[in-house]
């Protein structure tokens, strides 16, 4: 009697090549290093005390309220790139997910502004040692003057220590891909650690009861205040999404990055929510004008005591390094994976891996100089600080609004089922699924995702140019916007007679898997 023996599972190497890819990247990473990777992105320790003082200089304490509701929606919207990382484990992933949800053109619009947005986002990250280190130690304040990021000496040093921080991180993104995730998770360990003992810390030394953080107390009117004061948790709550930028460097990535996306966002949104309620809690003073000024930095050492206060504050410089180094990562699998279409210019070099690393070294070189020329306009005034954080959420926020968008397009339609996209087998387990609950998840993760991309760009002029009150960084984030798209539909322009040209079989360009 015949024996029917069931076909074996597919090995991740042999699902990727469904898509038309070889493997190239190292698949060494398991579940925690996954995790580790969204975890860090969004860093609860660098970007809480980045942009505490300004959430609760334009809030006041009722800024905290901010958090949940920002937690929330961005639940919903990593809902959906969860049903996306399980069916599609491949690099470049908003811009993977993007393209075969809507046209090539789209998707490549869509990773175009996320890659931009990723190369600020890796900026603003290293901007955030200047909150940091002249409060551990003086001497850190290498410029001289005013350590305070919103001064000409406090964002010159910011720049200082930005560019230095940015040849770390390059030269760890260059070296091997096991060497970045052990990092990588040493780093989120220890950052967790932190964050914890800053929480149990804060709350034994609480000065003030829960009540205060339903006081406003900002500028402006409430509803205006607190509109500006959830840019804090809007900027914290990003790039949950770099699990599944790691998906061809991940072992089972179908089971593991949908999980770990949603447990790295909902880890961070619970820590760094305890964080801003223990921080307003210990707070010496919520009137003098500190807590606005100087943030988290002054709350740990005039609670705690210099010293304990100093060796938190070390581990907030380490999740920073950790974050930075974490962001550029994803940026670089983000230009490779379009490089290897074809997609950019200089897509040879962009799209080499080495076989020694596994790393794209390339793309890592191009994100930490760009980058860096992203940190000399702190050089040049101060409200370059603000404009580029800003700058980047609104950039990510539009890159995710143009999954979820076409996501939706596709449920509505009747095209989206949840199912495992054709040729692609699954393992015997279930895929992530949101069932009948997609529709309306989605349908609220888009509208969410636009809400807050108007409320972050919106021209404020106290916002954006309190200082000089300067149109251009009033309008930087838009102006920065249109240059984008501006760019990229000219790139497109050049690029098309060429493209022509390799369908007509003159040229290679593209992944012959992307037809």
């Amino acid at each position: 009697m015949a024996v029917t023996v069931p076909p074996s599972p597919p090995t991740d190497e042999s699902a990727l090549q469904t898509f038309g890819y070889r493997q190239e990247l190292h698949r060494s990473m398991g579940r925690y290093a996954s995790f580790a990777a969204g975890f860090s992105f969004i860093s609860v320790l660098t970007t809480v005390f980045q942009f505490f003082a300004f959430g609760y200089a334009f809030g006041g304490p009722a800024f905290f309220w901010t958090w949940p509701v920002v937690l929330a929606g961005q639940i919903l919207v990593a809902l959906c790139f969860a049903e996306l990382a399980a069916r599609y484990p491949i690099s470049g992933a908003i811009y993977q997910w993007s393209t075969r949800l809507s046209t090539a053109a789209f998707g490549w619009f869509a990773g175009w502004i996320m890659i931009l947005g990723q190369i600020v986002v890796i900026a603003a990250a290293a901007l955030a040692l200047q909150v940091v280190l002249p409060a551990i130690w003086p001497g850190f304040q290498l410029v001289g003057g005013d350590p305070a990021p919103t001064t000409a000496t406090g964002a010159a040093n910011a720049a200082v220590l930005g560019l230095v921080l940015l040849a770390l991180t390059t030269t760890v993104n260059i070296v091997d891909n096991r060497v970045l995730a052990r990092i990588n998770s040493i780093g989120v360990t220890a950052e967790i650690v932190g964050a914890v003992l800053i929480v149990v810390l804060l709350l034994t030394h609480a000065e003030h009861g829960p009540g205060v953080t339903f006081s406003t107390g900002g500028q402006g009117g409430a509803i205006g205040a607190l509109l500006v004061g959830s840019f804090t948790a809007a900027y914290v709550l990003i790039g949950f999404d770099s699990a599944g930028e790691l998906s061809e460097e991940t072992r089972s990535p179908r089971r593991v990055a949908p999980r770990t996306i949603l447990t790295a966002l909902t880890a961070a949104g619970v820590l760094g929510g305890l964080i801003l309620f223990a921080g307003l809690l210990a707070a010496p003073s919520l009137t003098d004008g500190r807590l606005a000024a100087e943030g988290l930095s002054y709350v740990l050492t005039s609670s705690l005591g210099d010293w304990v206060g100093k060796l938190l504050l070390a581990d907030v410089v380490l999740a920073i390094t950790v974050a930075t180094m974490a962001i550029q990562t994803a940026a670089t699998r983000m230009l490779f994976s379009m490089a290897r279409d074809g997609m950019m210019p200089l897509s040879g070099p962009l799209s080499r891996v080495s076989p020694r690393t596994g790393m794209p070294t390339g793309p890592a070189l191009v994100t930490g100089v760009a980058a860096a020329g992203i940190l000399l306009l702190d050089f040049a005034s101060p409200e370059a600080f603000l404009a580029i954080g800003t700058t980047c959420i609104v950039l990510l926020y539009l890159a995710y609004a143009m999954v979820t968008g076409p996501l939706l397009l596709q449920r509505l339609r009747g095209g989206w089922r949840g199912g495992a996209p054709a040729g692609f087998a699954e393992d015997g387990g279930r895929l992530f699924s949101m069932g009948r609950w997609g529709l309306p998840v989605n349908a609220m993760a888009f509208c969410y995702g636009l809400a807050m991309m108007i409320n972050l760009a919106w021209p404020r002029a106290e916002v954006y140019a309190p200082i000089t009150g300067h149109w251009f960084f009033q309008w930087f984030t838009l102006l920065f916007l249109a240059a984008v798209v501006a760019l990229g539909a000219l790139y497109r322009r050049l690029r098309r007679p060429a493209a022509r040209r390799a369908r007509a079989g003159q040229i290679p360009v593209g992944n012959p898997g992307q037809a």
